[in-house]
């Protein structure tokens, strides 16, 4: 798979919207077991390594990859049905999960996704799927979107 959008390789701050079909409960890694279900679930990752924003969320929107976050373990169950991306070079991972866990449209995933950190979450549950205008409104500032190319 391939991402649709041509992006310099800046780094930056993503957000995956995921979409699950069906309940289900998955094993992720050793953090537990995940009971997932139907709707969306939004995921706050960063990307400040090589290859910045468009190489992390290529590595996401692939199916066949190694596990090694708990939201690698997610995308079996889940399909990403939108990025939303801010390469403006500032961290705010941790500032979208904090306006995310305060969303009453959010519900928290409680320890997923944030082990390194002391924030609350990084994977939250909708029962709707975010409108891009509102999401800015909540995270206080403007994002880009692109999708996985699911033609590759």
């Amino acid at each position: 798979m391939r991402v649709k959008a041509q992006l310099n390789a800046n780094s930056g701050t993503y957000l995956l919207v995921l979409r699950a079909d069906t309940k289900a409960a998955v094993q992720i890694g050793r953090w537990g077991v995940l009971n997932i279900q139907p709707g969306y679930y939004l995921y706050v990752g960063s990307a400040f390594g090589p290859g910045g924003v468009p190489a992390r969320v290529a590595r996401h929107c692939r199916e066949a990859k190694s596990k090694h976050w708990h939201i690698d373990y997610l995308r079996e169950a889940a399909t990403i049905k939108s990025i939303w991306y801010s390469q403006s070079g500032n961290r705010l991972e941790h500032r979208w999960a904090q306006a995310l866990a305060k969303w009453s449209a959010t519900e928290p995933v409680q320890g997923f996704g944030c082990s390194d950190c002391s924030c609350r979450a990084h994977l939250f549950y909708a029962k709707r799927a975010p409108a891009k205008a509102g999401l800015c409104d909540i995270l206080g500032c403007k994002v880009k979107a692109w999708s996985c190319d699911r033609t590759a």
